[in-house]
């Protein structure tokens, strides 16, 4: 993207009617005055010299795509949002990191062609893992999430371990990649384009040379970026997917009540709804759906680890209260940053015994759910 004219031709920002529709679903405008897509749009078009570079209202935008969902234009904003960060990085402006950018500086020393990494002593000798295989398993950070968010009891490690595990219930011996790297969502949706195309020639040459002809992931943000930004010439897959498509060989092994959180990437992004929720009742569990679901589903409140703020704890916050009303005692997702800001949320004193609710990742429910039967014989 070069200049800020070809950003508003190539996203259609020229048709917007002024309607307002994005402003009314859009959970930043609720609660920043300052923002809507509607007007950020206007902005730009009416802007000559360049300033909505750096009057950062671009980086507030979670590009949770609801408003394209629902622009009468079909005005592409998350993509012009994205376009105008790779110009606003040309003109020296950033987003403001949260956890002290330690998250996007080992995503940039993971394109370094020559770094040599320890990528799996997460794996224990239980988990069946192979050199050639149809099936390659695409970890992402989470090994690198444990390291940072253990404290709150994210799980990371859990879910790789559980993928894998799952993956050799289904009779799959994986390929796991000894030098894989980041895929590069963050910094492409943040506008660092140069370094996003690094990560993904490194990565795609290493998977096309596996042979693979399926990739599968657990993360939300890897199966959108690979699947749609990657030219890998292979099927890419999040586990929901696989999952459902092995429904027969589920365990109908536990009960409760839970409710699903979709992601924006695998939801919106990507249209998978159902298979999270097939995967769900085959394991004999009930489903609470909360008010908003699906399509209108809300963020989970930060994107790309930045701009995590006041606003971005409302929308979690929000959210949690609305998984307790619809009387769900855990709260699962397919997407490792939506529970890592959402135990964040929990992680406040004074908002945990109000938000009474567990948080899970469909990966390890699944594998919870095979071990109770290998526990009953």
């Amino acid at each position: 993207m070069e200049t800020i004219e070809q950003a508003i031709k190539e996203n259609r920002a020229y048709y917007c009617l002024d309607c307002g529709k994005c402003t009314s679903v859009c959970p930043i405008s609720w609660r920043e005055p300052l923002f809507s897509p509607r007007t950020m749009v206007e902005a730009t078009k009416l802007d000559t010299n360049g300033a909505v570079l750096h009057d950062g209202r671009l980086w507030m935008c979670l590009t949770c795509d609801r408003c394209t969902q629902i622009c009468p234009s079909d005005v592409h904003f998350i993509d012009f949002v994205r376009d105008m960060r790779i110009l606003a990085r040309g003109a020296s402006e950033e987003g403001h990191c949260s956890h002290g950018a330690t998250i996007q500086t080992w995503m940039r020393m993971m394109a370094d062609p020559s770094l040599k990494q320890n990528r799996l002593d997460w794996l224990t000798d239980d988990l069946i893992t192979a050199e050639e295989s149809d099936t390659v398993y695409f970890v992402g950070c989470l090994p690198h999430y444990e390291a940072l968010f253990g404290k709150i009891g994210a799980q990371g490690v859990e879910i790789a371990q559980s993928a894998v595990r799952i993956l050799n219930h289904l009779g799959i011996e994986p390929i796991v990649l000894a030098d894989e790297r980041c895929c590069g969502h963050d910094l492409y949706w943040e506008g660092e384009s140069d370094t996003f195309r690094q990560l993904a020639a490194l990565n795609t040459e290493m998977l096309r040379a596996t042979g693979a002809k399926r990739l599968v992931t657990t993360c939300a943000e890897c199966a959108r970026t690979l699947k749609m930004d990657y030219d890998l010439g292979m099927e890419v897959m999040h586990m929901s997917q696989l999952l459902a498509q092995n429904e027969s060989q589920l365990p109908n092994s536990i009960s409760g009540k839970v409710t699903y959180h979709d992601p924006c990437r695998l939801g919106r992004h990507l249209g998978v709804y159902e298979q999270p929720r097939q995967v769900i009742a085959a394991l004999g569990l009930e489903m609470a759906e909360m008010a908003h679901n699906r399509g209108r589903a809300v963020c989970c409140g930060t994107s790309a680890w930045t701009h995590c703020g006041p606003t971005a704890k409302s929308i979690q916050v929000e959210r949690l209260r609305e998984a307790c009303a619809a009387g769900a005692e855990t709260l699962v997702t397919t997407c490792v940053k939506c529970q890592i800001h959402f135990r964040c949320a929990l992680d406040d004193p004074h908002l945990h015994d109000e938000l009474n609710i567990e948080i899970k990742d469909l990966t390890t429910l699944v594998a919870e759910a095979m071990e109770v039967v290998s526990a009953n014989g």
